[in-house]
C-alpha cells in the first residue's frame, strides 16, 4: 500500500506517453511551437511498463494514460495490452481529444482499455474551430461514436471559456444527457502556457447556467477520491463539476503522475519532481520504487488554485503531464 505524507491512500496512476497534441486550444498550449522532446528523450512502453508493473505491486489500482495526445504515439494498443495481461483487473483508462479515436477505438478496447475520457469543449463547428485552433469538432464526435460502438465506458470533459463556448454549455450537457455519458465542466486552471485573455465559468456561474433549464438537480454526496462533485438530475442523470480554485478534494487526493520523460510528479500543481528514468532503464527496480515513496512523501496537502491564495498560477505544463 502506498501512503503519503498526510496519510492518503495513493492508488492511482496517471502515465503520460508524450507530451505531443495535434490541437491549440486556447486553455492548454495555444502558441506552443511544433518542436517536441526528441524520442530518444521519452521513456520507452517497456520501461514504463516496469515502473507501472512494480507501481501494481505497491498498490496502484487504477492507471489512466494520457499526453499530450497519447493517441499520437504509435504502438498505444501494444503498451495498453502489456498492463492488461500483467493485471486484467485493473481499472485501465485513457484520456484523449478523440481525433484519431475513429481508426482505433476497437483496438484499444480489445487490447483492455476498459474507460475512455474524451474532451468536447462544443458543439459548434466554428467554435470547435477557435478552441482548438483546428477544424476538429466533426473527427472528434465520429472518434466518441467509435469509442461507443467498441464498449468503451465513456466520460466527456469540458472547459468552459468566456466569450468563446460558455453558450455552448446546455447543448454539450444535452448530447450528453441524451447519448448517456456523463459530462464533466471543468473550470479553467490558471497556468503560464494558457491564451493570456482566457477565462473560464466558475461553479456557479455554470450551475446558473444548467439551471436555467434544469431547475431541480440535487448535489450527490461526493465520492472522496474524485476530483468532481457531481449533480443529479430528477430522472437520475448525472453531471459532475471539477473546481479547482475550491481544493477540497485534496484531502482525499489519491494520484501520482508519471511523464513521457520518466518524471514523478506529485500534484498537477507543483513543479516538484524526481526522475524515475535512469533506475528503470537500468532495472534498478528498487531504486525506483524508492524514488516513488520519496516523492509521495512530498506530495503537497492541496493545490494553491483557491481564490483564498489570489488564484496562484502555475508553471505547470499540462500537455506534459496529462491535464
Amino acid at each position: 500500500m502506498l501512503i503519503d505524507g498526510f496519510g492518503r491512500k495513493v492508488d492511482y496512476l496517471r502515465v503520460s506517453v508524450t507530451e505531443r497534441c495535434n490541437f491549440r486550444c486556447q486553455y492548454c498550449m495555444p502558441e506552443k511551437p511544433f518542436s517536441w522532446v526528441p524520442k530518444e528523450n521519452l521513456l520507452s512502453y517497456e520501461d514504463l511498463f516496469k515502473f507501472i508493473k512494480v507501481s501494481i505491486d505497491e498498490g496502484i489500482k487504477k492507471v489512466r494514460i494520457t499526453g499530450g495526445e497519447p493517441l499520437l504515439r504509435e504502438g498505444l494498443d501494444i503498451f495498453i495490452k502489456m498492463v492488461f495481461d500483467y493485471k486484467n483487473d485493473i481499472d485501465l483508462a485513457l484520456t484523449t481529444n478523440g481525433f484519431l479515436l475513429p481508426k482505433v477505438a476497437k483496438k484499444l478496447k480489445d487490447a483492455g482499455l476498459k474507460r475512455i475520457n474524451i474532451s468536447l469543449d462544443t458543439l459548434d463547428h466554428a467554435t470547435a474551430a477557435k478552441m482548438a485552433q483546428k477544424d476538429v469538432l466533426e473527427t472528434v464526435l465520429e472518434g466518441i461514436q467509435a469509442a461507443d460502438d467498441a464498449g468503451l465506458k465513456i466520460k466527456i470533459n469540458c472547459v468552459p471559456v468566456k466569450g468563446i463556448n460558455d453558450k455552448d454549455v446546455l447543448e454539450v450537457l444535452e448530447f450528453c444527457r441524451k447519448k448517456g455519458y456523463v459530462v464533466r465542466f471543468i473550470e479553467f486552471m490558471e497556468n503560464y502556457h494558457a491564451k493570456d485573455s482566457i477565462k473560464g465559468l466558475n461553479s456557479d456561474e455554470l450551475k446558473a447556467i444548467i439551471s436555467s433549464k434544469y431547475p431541480d438537480f440535487e448535489m450527490v454526496p461526493r465520492d472522496t477520491s474524485s476530483p468532481a462533485q457531481y449533480y443529479r438530475f430528477e430522472d437520475g442523470y448525472e453531471f459532475g463539476i471539477i473546481e479547482p480554485h475550491k481544493d477540497d478534494f485534496c484531502s482525499a487526493c489519491n494520484r501520482i503522475r508519471l511523464t513521457a520523460e520518466g518524471y514523478l510528479i506529485p500534484c498537477l500543481y507543483f513543479e516538484d519532481a524526481m526522475s524515475i528514468k535512469d533506475a528503470v532503464q537500468n532495472n534498478r527496480i528498487d531504486e525506483a520504487v524508492e524514488i516513488l515513496k520519496k516523492v509521495l512523501q512530498n506530495k503537497p496537502e492541496k493545490n494553491k488554485w483557491s481564490v483564498k491564495d489570489d488564484n496562484e498560477v502555475s508553471t505547470r505544463a499540462f500537455y506534459q503531464t496529462g491535464g
